[in-house]
């Protein structure tokens, strides 16, 4: 019998596995293969994240671009977040949420199950499986469950959810309650996953190297290591792979732009006007989307935006060819049917925080400067965590061959031994595999793309760094810089 847990923290940093704050997450990565180089995929926000997890493909090709999108299928113009029950009105009205089936999905097939439970936001639940309710498998949350009807099971069981805290430990002690009594003792699925809501919960209120929030990661690691423990004492340790993973790192917010406002004041009208443009913030990015996606409009609203101090990278829809100074979406995997017509990071520096926790950006996000962010292209934010224990892998080795959230599926397929038809932009991570090819044999590259665009008071220049592993691309980074001539 073969078995696999996922265990998500989210936010989670590589910087922040240490015997001092997650005894039980560093002892499994010295036993297991430490991913050191891994990347989530931009823009570095939950959902999208999710996404390309459970698909194994960039964003493009999954149809989710954001946390906060447009989908023009669904409406053309209408912004919203990607959240439930908006997200099964999503389903209903075109069909799917997602355009790429999901790992619960080609499970399915092979007659084998996918079971989830998490104290993370409706979205981030709701994409894990949302054809639970047709598939079969299921998904655990505090606000409803797929397929619906699981909900009075649960609550019947192990009686009404914690209220969300600060941290959010009583949740993820409830989720751990069910994974270990529910999903592992009694339905038994071949691949479950847990999400832990901390430390993202935690940085987000309070900042990221904070105290509250390394509270919030000790007390997610306890939990972490009471599933860990009972996986060892039921005997089910001897036959599961543990795969514990973050979905993207962390900034701390330097300054807030309400671009939105901006842009208006700038003279773009709202996106249900000709020459407008609908905004779709994502804390440390934003996406645009263009009335009618129309070329000249879309010039001077990238020509607008290079011009601004806290402008990153910057790239374009393929339909937009000759952008000046944009990168292509299909360069990261971020071109296809629900692309916006513009995507922007927000600049970034390496510069510490108050506490000494490198990384700071600027955000669309409402709240003060100082607290913590994510969703640009800075290095700090598109690595995160990966780490892998059981018997299908190596042990006691680092992996620095570059991956990254969309190998998970891939991965786990692999181990299944199940060869899905389906095109994915990731690839199995064979050589942490136990009789995959040496760690360190595998070839790979970085190249840096770049761009540049002349303004009338000086010029934008931009470049996003891209790691490839044959075929698979990773982002590394993107960062624009404008020298004024003034």
């Amino acid at each position: 019998m073969q078995s696999i847990v996922i265990v998500v923290f989210d936010g989670l940093q590589p910087s922040q596995v240490t015997t001092r704050l997650m005894p039980n997450l560093a002892a499994l990565a010295h036993d297991g293969v430490s991913f050191s180089n891994h990347h989530a995929v931009f823009p570095t926000a939950t959902r999208i994240n999710v996404a390309s997890m459970m698909t194994g493909c960039n964003p493009g090709p999954h149809g989710l671009a954001g946390n906060t999108i447009v989908m023009r299928d669904y409406h053309p113009f209408k912004s919203f977040s990607a959240l439930e029950p908006t997200l099964a009105d999503v389903a209903q009205k075109t069909g799917a949420v997602l355009l790429a089936p999901t790992l619960a999905d080609i499970l399915f097939r092979y007659e084998q199950e996918y079971i989830a439970v998490g104290a993370g936001t409706t979205g981030n639940a709701y994409m894990q499986n949302p054809n639970a309710h047709r598939f079969g498998g299921g998904t655990i949350h505090p606000d409803f469950c797929l397929p619906y009807d699981l909900t009075k099971d649960i609550i019947s069981h192990f009686g009404p959810w914690p209220k969300e805290d600060m941290p959010n430990t009583s949740r993820f002690t409830r989720a751990v309650d069910i994974m270990i009594e529910y999903i592992l003792s009694k339905r038994k699925p071949t691949v479950s996953l847990i999400w832990s809501s901390e430390p993202d919960h935690a940085q987000h209120a309070l900042g990221v190297g904070s105290s509250g929030a390394n509270k919030a990661i000790q007390e997610a690691d306890e939990q972490f290591g009471r599933l860990l423990e009972w996986l060892h004492k039921s005997g089910q340790e001897t036959y599961t792979d543990v795969l514990v993973t973050s979905d993207h790192g962390y900034s701390t917010i330097s300054n807030t732009v309400q671009i939105e406002a901006l842009l208006r004041d700038a003279g773009f009208p709202a996106g249900d006007q000709p020459g407008g443009v609908t905004v779709a913030p994502n804390g440390g990015s934003v996406l645009f989307y263009i009335y009618e996606s129309e070329k000249s409009t879309t010039d001077d609203v990238a020509k607008w935006l290079m011009g601004q101090p806290w402008c990153g990278a910057v790239i374009a829809s393929d339909s937009m060819i000759n952008i000046a100074g944009t990168l292509p979406a299909n360069l990261i995997g971020y071109d296809g049917k629900r692309a916006p017509d513009l995507a922007m990071s927000f600049r970034w520096k390496s510069t510490p925080n108050k506490i000494g926790i490198p990384g700071i950006s600027y955000s669309s996000s409402s709240g003060p400067p100082g607290i913590g962010g994510h969703g640009s292209m800075s290095p700090h934010e598109m690595r995160n965590i990966l780490f892998a224990r059981g018997p299908s892998f190596k042990k006691g080795v680092d992996n620095d061959t570059p991956s990254g959230s969309i190998d998970l599926t891939p991965t786990i397929l692999r181990i299944l031994g199940i060869s899905s038809n389906e095109p994915m932009d990731g690839r199995p991570l064979e050589e942490a595999l136990k009789n995959g090819p040496a760690i360190g044999s595998v070839d790979w590259s970085s190249h840096v793309h770049t761009a540049e665009r002349c303004l009338e008071n000086g010029s934008y220049r931009q470049e996003i760094t891209i790691s490839s592993v044959g075929s698979t691309k990773y982002v590394d980074s993107g960062q624009a810089w404008f020298d004024s001539t003034s």
